[in-house]
């Protein structure tokens, strides 16, 4: 436990401090010597006292009540994923994980089925909802999408399981090629933002998102983060993997919108002093999907992982009444429920 500790506020000191020095020659403005940056010369981190205060608030809250939710599920054994021919489905697993299904090819995004998002196996934020669809029910999967090395994001066990299981290919941020083939992964690609590959029809672009990477407090920022825009013949989609809301997504929708969905986080946005650069309020998520032209909105990054100071359960509560607010229609957002598959 104390060890955990250590380590726990080490990284909080760390996140952002640690350099990755001036421009690369001949490399895009993102680009540095030893890692990457967000390109808005607005993008700041927390100071070191924010993020030591928020860390340590997290762990006294952890120490003193285990988070609850009772968030609606729905059954489902994985039967009807596994004999589709074809249809267009999405279903939400918990967090940022999803199983898609598009012109016949399996994706899964940020595959994370373990009981923490941490390091530790007994230490770190756990989940609060079960996984809503068994990784022994899954569907064949043919490709993983990465959108950065957080622990909530990219779980060490459950990659290896996918892998040995399913054989997938995994397309990452560049600078992950080399963690996947530390643990034994080798179907991997690496890919820098707005470039492309082709798998199994499919056109799988990375995109420039605002963000962080770290794993321990010495990598920080030394491997890219990104969100994905995935087409196929019979639709689109982008995934935002975790974000903060800049001007960048209306270039996004200009050069490869629209979209039919658009899955982006509202959730883990308080305190603002701590997560408005990297993180999107259900607000900011519906400003992101008019950003990238989608005609729907899912919402994700909510009720799996406890991990910021607002109530686990407010920011689907805090979306729909935006939606009401702003007179939205509300098939236009989609607020799924762990487990639950949709058709679109």
């Amino acid at each position: 436990m104390r060890s955990a500790l250590v380590v726990s506020l080490v990284s909080a000191l760390a996140a952002g401090c640690a350099g990755v020095g001036g421009p690369k020659p001949g490399a895009p403005a993102h680009h540095r010597l030893n890692g990457f940056r967000n390109p808005d010369p607005a993008f700041r981190m927390a100071s070191a006292g924010v993020r030591l205060r928020f860390v340590l608030g997290r762990l006294w809250a952890a120490v003193m009540r285990a988070p609850s939710a009772h968030f609606p599920r729905v059954a489902n054994d994985g039967r009807a994923l596994r004999e589709n021919r074809g249809e267009r489905t999405i279903t939400w697993v918990g967090h940022s994980t999803f199983v898609l299904q598009l012109d016949g090819v399996g994706v899964v995004t940020d595959p994370q089925w373990s009981e923490r998002a941490s390091p530790l196996p007994f230490m770190g934020p756990r989940r609060v909802t079960p996984p809503g669809l068994a990784f022994e029910d899954l569907p064949p999967i043919h490709l993983v999408l990465i959108s950065h090395d957080h622990y909530d994001h990219l779980d060490t066990r459950t990659v290896r399981r996918i892998a040995r299981a399913h054989r997938p290919r995994f397309l990452v941020p560049l600078g992950l090629k080399a963690w996947f083939a530390g643990i034994g992964i080798t179907e991997v690609e690496e890919l820098d933002w707005w470039e492309h590959r082709s798998v199994r029809g499919l056109d799988v672009t990375c995109l420039p998102v605002q963000h962080w990477s770290s794993r321990t407090p010495w990598d920080v920022n030394r491997r890219l983060w990104s969100g994905w825009a995935v087409a196929g013949r019979s639709g689109r989609l982008f995934f935002a993997g975790d974000t903060g809301f800049n001007a960048g997504f209306r270039e996004i929708g200009g050069r490869l919108g629209p979209f039919d969905l658009a899955l982006v986080s509202i959730g883990a946005y308080m305190p603002p002093r701590m997560m408005k650069m990297t993180h999107t309020t259900p607000e900011e998520a519906l400003e992101i999907a008019a950003a990238v032209r989608a005609r729907r909105l899912v919402a994700m990054h909510w009720g799996t992982f406890d991990l910021a100071e607002e109530p686990v359960d407010e920011p689907p509560r805090r979306l729909e009444r935006a939606v009401q607010e702003l007179g939205l229609d509300q098939d236009r957002v989609w607020i799924m429920k762990h487990g639950e598959t949709r058709w679109w």
